[in-house]
């Protein structure tokens, strides 16, 4: 990890707009330097209001066709539920772009086995990199009250997960499958961001960027990217 950088702002609608012009930002400086930005999305409602904001951007704040949007995990849903970050995303920012799109890369849940389609997702970043390593530009990220981020919740077999890229996890508290990115390849990134509001999140940040280290109960601490690490935060949590 290079550098880990606070912002805060007073309110959740202060903190995305902070966030988008941060995204705007970082996407500029990647197509610039490599053609394309790679980005990893998060569910939430932070998230999502950053995505509506960005929405309002035409192609010269952001080039659009050169993004490349994956999900961080996604729930054992299909495309259209009601829980879908996919579908998140899609109405707030896909649906909303006026102008060209980005290029989207869904998590296949919803169809099939959840581990089948950790391993076809896998596949596609494989087939993305031409067989070589995976870096984003950018991974978004939330914060649950637990310390979990994407779905590597505690105690579970996918923080132990080294060799993989994605994987299907089980998260027996909420009786139900995921599929998530693992914390190596969310780690290969320029720039990482956690998007955190609301003062029931101040045990999960305290435990996550505390001295005392114990990723299996506290999973977000595995998050250490290769670049910069971002906190983005409202004025009810204390940082």
């Amino acid at each position: 990890m290079k550098n880990t950088h606070i912002v805060q702002r007073h309110s959740p609608e202060d903190v995305a707009m902070a966030a988008r012009d941060w995204f705007v930002e970082r996407c500029r400086q990647s197509i610039v330097e490599r053609g394309k930005c790679i980005v990893a999305l998060s569910g939430g409602s932070t998230p999502k209001r950053l995505y509506e904001l960005l929405s309002e951007l035409n192609d010269r704040d952001i080039d659009w066709p050169k993004l490349h949007l994956f999900w961080g995990d996604e729930r054992d849903v299909s495309a259209n539920h009601a829980d879908s970050n996919y579908r998140m995303v899609k109405e707030s920012l896909l649906d909303r772009l006026r102008t060209s799109k980005p290029v989207v890369y869904r998590i296949p849940t919803g169809t099939q086995p959840t581990d089948r389609a950790a391993r076809e997702y896998e596949l596609t970043m494989r087939e993305f990199t031409g067989g070589g390593p995976f870096h984003f530009d950018i991974v978004l990220l939330g914060l649950g009250d637990d310390a979990h981020t994407a779905s590597l919740f505690p105690e579970t077999m996918a923080l132990s997960i080294t060799d993989r890229w994605v994987v299907a996890n089980q998260i027996e508290k909420l009786s139900t499958m995921r599929v998530t990115l693992t914390a190596p390849v969310l780690n290969s990134s320029q720039n990482v961001a956690f998007l955190v509001c609301g003062e029931n999140k101040q045990w999960a940040i305290d435990k996550t960027r505390g001295t005392h280290r114990n990723p299996r109960l506290y999973p977000a601490q595995l998050i250490q990217p290769i670049g910069d690490l971002w906190w983005f935060v409202d004025s009810a949590i204390k940082i």
